[in-house]
Parts: structure tokens; C-alpha cells; sequence
């Protein structure tokens, strides 16, 4: 995960870097079905980056959404196995006891 870090940052550097330099270029153009929008090069690169993190985001959400709620009914389940084992009644719905996860 670490490694995933770096790359990142160096990848946010590299964008930081290309936009200053390239501040001074022409403007660019962009047409997308009826609309036709001309803007400079770094709003454009600004712009599709953060679309790119958006459209990650609306995919990872859900995911780490539903593995929290998973690693939240298992560690209910270990405790209740770990009182089961000492001889202690089990909390909870019994849901976890039965498999249905």
C-alpha cells in the first residue's frame, strides 16, 4: 500500500510540474457532442485528473463499503465463538452463528 503512496505523489508531481511549465501554451480547444470549450491546457489536465479520481471513487466506495460491514459481522462472529468456547452465551441476532453472511 505504501508503494501505491509513492506513486501517487510522484505522479501529482510529475502533473504539477508539466502544468507550470506548460502554463504559457495556447489555449485548447475541446468539443464534446454540441459543446465546444476552450480553455488552457492546465484546466484541462486539472479537470480530467480530478474526473479520473471522481469516476475511481464512485467505483471503490461500494467496495470498501460492503468490506467494512463484512469485517465487522466476522469479528462479531469471533467473539461470539471465542464465548462459546469459554462457556459464555452468545450476543447478538445468532445471524453470524448460522452461516449467513
Amino acid at each position: 500500500m505504501q508503494f501505491f503512496y509513492w506513486l501517487v505523489l510522484f505522479m501529482v508531481i510529475g502533473l504539477a510540474v508539466f502544468a507550470v511549465q506548460n502554463s504559457s501554451a495556447p489555449p485548447v480547444v475541446i468539443k464534446f457532442l454540441l459543446w465546444r470549450m476552450e480553455t488552457s491546457l492546465l484546466y484541462t489536465l486539472l479537470g480530467s485528473v480530478g474526473v479520473g479520481i471522481l469516476i475511481a471513487l464512485f467505483f471503490c466506495i461500494p467496495k470498501m463499503v460492503r468490506s467494512s460491514l463484512r469485517s465487522r459481522d466476522l469479528r462479531k462472529q469471533v467473539g461470539n465463538l471465542e464465548k462459546a468456547v469459554h462457556g459464555l452465551p452468545p450476543s447478538g441476532s445468532g445471524r453470524e452463528m448460522n452461516g449467513d453472511l
